[in-house]
């Protein structure tokens, strides 16, 4: 069981099966949300179960995904394709150890130009 939530509590979830993957993404919506790269882990819709969404707000920054942050603290915390029965969870937001490592790193062609990549992990433009 993994657990996790917001900086102010106001969202808590848990996830009951494997995480897949730590991926980083660089594209330019998640640097913009985040405010650097946004590493996270996709787990099965069926796996995840939100436990308080008092403060969970959803954006819309595509036609195809959603946005899931804190509307008090404003932490980013999901990514959830429409058509998918899975959801990306932030890294960050995990309050248990994940036992992951970075798997990949995508959308480097728009990553920011402060910073360089320098791990050995794959990368996919």
């Amino acid at each position: 069981m993994f657990k996790g939530s917001c900086l102010c509590g106001n969202v808590e979830f848990e996830v009951s099966g494997a995480l897949k993957g730590a991926t980083s993404c660089h594209c330019s919506q998640c640097r913009k949300n985040s405010g650097h790269q946004w590493a996270s882990a996709t787990v099965e819709d069926s796996t995840f179960e939100l436990t308080r969404s008092d403060g969970l707000k959803w954006y819309h920054a595509s036609d195809f995904a959603k946005r899931g942050f804190c509307g008090t603290c404003g932490s980013f915390l999901f990514w959830k394709h429409l058509e998918e029965n899975e959801i990306s969870v932030s890294m960050a937001a995990f309050d248990t150890p994940t036992g992951l490592k970075m798997t990949r790193h995508i959308f480097v062609a728009d990553k920011g130009d402060y910073y360089d990549i320098t791990d050995d992990v794959a990368q996919f433009d």
